[in-house]
């Protein structure tokens, strides 16, 4: 599971299919839905967040509108509750490690996308979002 904190308009088309379907589940184990997943790493900035439920939500509805963008059809009923949610803290370090993982997995399955991203120094933030200077995040697992 990878929801991502660089802005959904970086991601090629898979990756952004994955990411509303990650995203999907994220809520569905936020509101205890699924048995799966309950402690992955990815989950614990929205865990913390004041509410989570509201969070996720507002973090799927950015997806879907970069969706909407691309002419795609993602289900708006799925997140049809969507709340505004407040926004959540990302370090520079968290979205500079995230522009090279998201550059390593283009380079092996979309080499026009790769060559978008050559240019991209420091990645906008998803737009829930807002740049902290920091490094890495914590709860980062980092791929080698």
């Amino acid at each position: 599971m990878r929801l991502w904190s660089i802005h959904p308009k970086y991601l090629d088309s898979k990756g952004l299919v994955a990411l509303w379907r990650e995203g999907l589940l994220a809520l569905a184990v936020l509101q205890g839905k699924t048995k799966g997943y309950t402690h992955h790493a990815q989950l614990v900035r929205f865990r913390e967040a004041d509410r989570p439920i509201d969070t996720m939500t507002a973090y799927l509805g950015y997806v879907f509108d970069e969706s909407v963008k691309r002419g795609y059809h993602f289900d708006a009923k799925k997140i049809q509750h969507a709340k505004s949610g407040k926004p959540l803290n990302v370090t520079r370090g968290q979205l500079l490690y995230e522009l090279e993982h998201l550059r390593k997995k283009l380079k092996n399955r979309n080499l026009y996308e790769y060559k978008q991203l050559r240019h991209v120094v420091v990645p906008d933030a998803h737009p829930l979002f807002k740049e902290v200077p920091g490094d890495i995040e914590e709860w980062e697992r980092l791929q080698s």
